[in-house]
């Protein structure tokens, strides 16, 4: 009969960035995502400024998990507590600290020490998966905080929306069937949807754009009741280290609201390959924007239109 066991893993980077960058960057959960490859989407359910419970899901060898942590800010000393809620599901329960020690003006001490609790299994593998992800983790966490200087110019959210006078179950039920979306999205030419559990999506699109077209691949989880579709393309657009967003469907007296929200983090080696040897960061901003917001504000408008002219039958 297999026993329990508790592995611990202390792993420490050097990150060329001050520590209250490093630590900015850590603190800001809704941020994950789009600097951590496998991490899909985090919701904040409490916070009390110094505590905070949050819902995470994320990519562990190709499967999408879900689990809840509690958090423990500390800005003075720069440091986070974490603790996963039990049951966890990746890959066993962990928790641990995150402290980012000031080494300079310009150099942190990042250190992350972690408990992994595992019930069965020989103790050769342990928490290599919890293992492996820190070590990536740690390493894409430098990458991005490394550029601490450009990160406002990097980052680039935004939102789209539009008024909507139909039901507000019409209009999400178009943005859900995105499998639906070739034949009535112009811009739209292949979409392949399937859903691993209910609400959990995994679609690949062919785009259109006046240069050609691309393809990327996306995990969408879905909040029927809430009228959300959150999403993070696990394959983005060649100008893109990374892209996440959500639609919303949100119902008032008058009709219904309808936004499209998008945060990328921009790829300065593929800028000039992809714009011009002259372009520069400014520019491929202006580019993920109009080019985004213009498919975007598509698909409301035939979301849109799919609500407002659906005929009832009686």
């Amino acid at each position: 009969m297999s026993g329990e066991r508790v592995d611990r893993a202390t792993h420490t980077v050097h990150v060329a960035a001050p520590a209250g960058v490093v630590y900015a960057v850590l603190a800001d959960a809704a941020k994950l995502p789009l600097y951590f490859s496998p991490s899909i989407h985090v919701e904040r359910l409490e916070s009390d400024g110094e505590r905070e419970r949050l819902r995470m899901w994320s990519l562990l060898d190709g499967q999408l998990k879900s689990w809840t942590s509690w958090r423990h800010l500390d800005p003075v000393e720069r440091r986070i507590e974490f603790r996963q809620e039990p049951p966890a599901a990746a890959p066993d329960a962990m928790n641990g600290i995150l402290h980012a020690r000031s080494r300079g003006p310009h150099r942190t001490e990042l250190e992350l020490h972690c408990d992994v609790g595992v019930t069965g299994g020989p103790p050769e593998t342990g928490a290599w998966a919890a293992d492996g992800n820190s070590r990536t983790q740690l390493a894409e966490l430098k990458s991005f905080a490394e550029r601490w200087t450009r990160l406002d110019d990097l980052v680039l959210s935004f939102e789209d929306a539009v008024r909507v006078n139909g039901p507000a179950e019409l209009v999400y039920d178009f943005l859900y069937r995105a499998g639906d979306w070739p034949g009535l999205v112009p811009h739209i030419a292949r979409a392949d949807l399937t859903e691993d559990a209910p609400g959990v999506q995994r679609l690949t699109t062919q785009t259109l754009t006046e240069h050609g077209s691309y393809t990327t691949h996306s995990v969408r989880i879905c909040f029927p009741h809430a009228g959300r579709i959150v999403h993070k393309q696990t394959t983005p657009h060649t100008l893109l280290e990374a892209h996440t967003g959500e639609w919303s469907v949100v119902p008032d007296e008058s009709g219904v609201s309808v936004i499209a929200q998008h945060s990328v983090v921009l790829r300065e080696d593929t800028i000039t390959a992809v714009l011009g040897e002259h372009a520069g960061l400014g520019q491929a901003r202006r580019h993920v924007r109009e080019e985004l917001g213009r498919d975007s504000r598509a698909l409301l408008a035939h979301a849109k239109r799919h609500a407002e002219s659906a005929v009832r039958m009686l």
